[in-house]
């Protein structure tokens, strides 16, 4: 999962790229980069960390020009420790283009493949993002047939990415001379949005991941990017835009209602505060039909993002809410940190418990999901530790028993803490008293009630069906042996065309 923004402006835009990708920093947290375009000149600095210890004066001076992109990286294929496969991508041919991806392409091994023996370029990381930069150059290539480019052209060369890549994509992209391109997969399985800012020189536009990008910097939410829609903005700062898939299907993720997104965030028509109070609502339900009421003493929230949801299920039940635990915000989340040692490490450094909240008294904790269980193992322990009688569990979320191939790092099933067990035995190995999981259905309800337009979502990890319908048990098995996991036997995912 990746955090990206693109500006066209009519002053300097490296201020403007920097703040915006403080706002998205949730979305990544190894790496960072910006990357500009001045008198038909690229300037590009990337580095690992965070946005705030990447960029000094030095590095936002040498990104001139009112024109640019950047990307928080949070690294799902290739390697985390090359700064190499940190964004934005740059190639020279055939007109400079610069890049920046949110998502995971499932056929990348393909393509990468098909680029070296037919399209004749060279790919110089393990990194798909860099594929796909390389197949839209190469469309690019073929839809000005030795011309300039014009918008025809653009929107026929991602039409052709489409008609190749697989996968979840967000693409924001800068053709030197000519202007910004974005685009988002025929499914929408990742967040695109686009914002503007009316100036006396005109109309300014940003695209980004997630809207509080936007509004963070003083932008106007226009409306999402549709499946499979292309956007292009000249250097007049005129906007264009094309349907560029034959069937397009919104299909966003699920994950990003429940975890990633934040909760100031507006995306596809929803707002993620809303829904995850909705969830609230539904698992409120759940524990009612679960759990003894009379034996909740109070309900807490696991911060942050579980807090709507642990509020909303207290109300509910008319049970009373407190903050138990408080975190210290200076350390990263947990969940998209490389490494699990790093993980397990950090869980005690970023969260303490408030004795007296604990102590004598029978607690549920709500959390947004559990994932490997290593965070719900130590945060139990915790609750125990400050002197806690009992200590349910419920997330709002339902069971993630299977891997996410479209950009969130749960890539091998063995890693699941759901993966092989029931409720019961899950709640044994968290050490907890009793555990309720979000249903799928009351999941995907809780989004669909705030936008009755969504008919369907990708939802994989809970189901184990995956919508671009390319992945079967051998491709997660590939997964799992670049992992050094193999999946356990008799378990593999199905065809969402299967189904």
């Amino acid at each position: 999962m990746c955090g990206i923004v693109g500006v066209a402006g009519s002053g300097p835009v490296n201020q403007l790229i920097y703040d915006s990708l403080l706002l998205l920093q949730h979305r990544g947290q190894d790496a960072a980069g910006i990357a500009t375009s001045h008198d038909q000149f690229f300037n590009m600095y990337k580095a690992h960390g965070l946005v705030r210890d990447v960029f000094r004066t030095r590095n936002m001076r040498s990104l001139p020009g009112n024109s640019g992109l950047g990307q928080v990286r949070y690294p799902t294929a290739g390697s985390s420790d090359s700064v190499d496969e940190a964004q934005p991508f740059y190639v020279n041919a055939p007109f400079g283009i610069t890049f920046v991806h949110n998502g995971n392409l499932t056929n990348w091994r393909e393509l990468r493949e098909a680029l070296f023996r037919v399209d004749r370029r060279h790919i110089n990381t393990n990194s798909d993002s860099e594929v796909l930069l390389n197949v839209f150059a190469h469309e690019l290539h073929i839809a000005a047939n030795g011309g300039s480019l014009d918008e025809d052209a653009i929107f026929n060369a991602v039409s052709a990415v489409h008609g190749r890549a697989r996968g979840a994509y967000a693409v924001i992209a800068q053709i030197a001379s000519y202007g910004l391109v974005a685009f988002r997969d025929p499914y929408g399985i990742r967040p695109l949005c686009l914002g503007r800012m009316e100036t006396e020189k005109g109309d300014e536009w940003m695209v980004a991941s997630e809207s509080v990008a936007l509004t963070g910097c003083g932008y106007t939410l226009v409306r999402d990017v549709e499946p499979g829609e292309a956007l292009f903005i000249d250097l007049d700062g005129k906007l264009s835009s094309r349907q560029c898939a034959e069937n397009p299907s919104l299909t966003p993720c699920a994950f990003e209602y429940v975890y990633f997104a934040r909760p100031d965030s507006l995306m596809d028509g929803v707002s993620i505060y809303d829904a995850r109070l909705n969830m609230g609502e539904y698992l409120g339900d759940n524990v009612a039909k679960t759990l003894r009421l009379g034996d909740i003493d109070v309900v807490m929230p696991i911060p942050d993002s579980s807090r709507p949801s642990a509020m909303q299920l207290a109300a509910r039940l008319d049970l009373s809410y407190r903050e138990g635990f408080i975190k210290n915000r200076y350390i990263g989340r947990t969940f998209i940190m490389p490494g699990q040692a790093v993980r397990k490490k950090s869980v005690r450094q970023k969260l303490s418990a408030i004795g007296m909240e604990f102590r004598g008294k029978n607690v549920l904790l709500v959390d947004d999901s559990i994932v490997r269980g290593t965070t719900s193992r130590e945060i139990v322990d915790m609750a125990r530790a400050a002197g806690a009688n009992k200590v349910y569990f419920a997330s709002a979320a339902p069971a993630v028993r299977y891997p996410n191939v479209y950009g969130i790092d749960m890539p091998s099933q063995s890693e699941l803490i759901a993966n092989g067990r029931d409720t019961a035995q899950i709640a044994s190995e968290i050490g907890a008293d009793g555990l309720v999981y979000q249903e799928l259905n009351d999941l995907e309800q809780a989004i669909r009630d705030l936008n009755p337009a969504m008919k369907q979502f990708e939802s994989s990890c809970f189901n184990g069906r995956y919508v671009t319908g390319d992945i079967d048990a051998a491709y997660l098995e590939r997964l799992s042996q670049t992992r050094g996991v193999r999946p356990p036997a008799g378990e593999m995912a199905t065809r969402e065309n299967d189904e």
